[in-house]
């Protein structure tokens, strides 16, 4: 039951969606998954309120049930371990429940600041990653340089020196606020999406053309999206391309 319910909740529907949990607290069981049809369990899961198409949950229900028959614990010996499971699913499903209340709250606070509406004018700053921002930078007079506020954020590259020596590949220091980190590399991925952010892409490309990885060019681009917002944030002007 255990790899069968990790299967079903992690692998096929994505991690701990409430699809995925729905779908695990009608159907806990391998068995109970084999014994309803393909399509009526397609479009059980699909009036859950997913935004794929039907025919993208009759993928899924036949990876769902491949997995089913190939779990060799068809039924479960203990009720007690479903009683426990569906607990834990319900519990779940509450949580999320209560995260969205409090996310809703916390984005109704962010409107009320002037930064908000500053840092929503960078491309591919939505409204939460603004308010993260907000949350996590606080008042950035706070920093002298945008330089303390890239070193406060972790991504200001680790020197290694001894004696003489220099060594040529430098990682990020990873110190300060791992939240802001995080959420500065959201941004240039929504920023890089569809091109919303043209600099911001034009600055990728340059990376890259000078041979740099991925993961580098996309450190950079934080770097340099954080000197952004700290000129827009001090001088309380909108970003502009």
């Amino acid at each position: 039951m255990e790899k069968f319910s990790d299967v079903a909740v992690e692998s096929r529907f994505g991690r701990r969606t409430p699809i995925s949990l729905k779908t695990l607290l009608s159907y806990p069981t391998s068995d109970d998954v084999l014994k309803v049809r393909t399509d009526e369990l397609a479009k059980e899961m699909h009036g859950l309120g997913g935004k794929r198409s039907y025919g993208w949950f009759c993928e899924k229900t036949l990876k769902l049930k491949v997995a089913a028959e190939r779990n060799s614990f068809k039924k479960t010996l203990y009720q007690s371990h479903l009683v426990t499971l569906k607990m834990y699913i319900q519990m779940l499903l509450q949580q999320r429940e209560f995260l969205n209340v409090l996310e809703q709250e916390i984005d109704q606070l962010a409107i009320q600041f002037e930064e908000y509406e500053i840092l929503r004018s960078i491309p591919g700053v939505g409204s939460k990653i603004a308010a993260t921002l907000i949350s996590e930078i606080g008042e950035v007079t706070q920093f002298s340089h945008p330089k303390n506020l890239v070193a406060y954020a972790g991504i200001d590259p680790r020197i290694y020196q001894s004696g003489k020596f220099t060594a040529t590949i430098h990682r990020i220091t990873k110190r300060g606020s791992t939240k802001l980190r995080q959420t500065l590399y959201t941004a240039v991925q929504c920023g890089l999406t569809n091109n919303r952010n043209a600099k911001l892409r034009e600055y990728y490309d340059k990376k890259r053309s000078e041979g740099k990885p991925h993961k580098v060019a996309i450190i950079a681009c934080a770097n340099k999206l954080l000197h952004w917002i700290y000129a827009i944030l001090k001088h309380k002007q909108k970003y502009t391309a």
